[in-house]
């Protein structure tokens, strides 16, 4: 079987997190669920960020 990569994407509310159930639910599959403020914490990089 071929590795398959199935990422969601979309505003707060929408319902990512139940089709992110049901799909994991159907492959069989594990979920990974991450948002950019967890990815970009510790990256003080930005247009609107302060100076130290």
């Amino acid at each position: 079987m071929k590795n398959i990569l199935i990422v969601l994407l979309g505003p707060t509310g929408v319902g990512k997190t139940d089709l992110s159930i049901d799909l994991a639910g159907h492959f069989r599959c594990d979920i990974i669920s991450a948002d950019s403020r967890q990815f970009y914490r510790e990256m003080n990089i930005g247009t609107a960020v302060p100076s130290p």
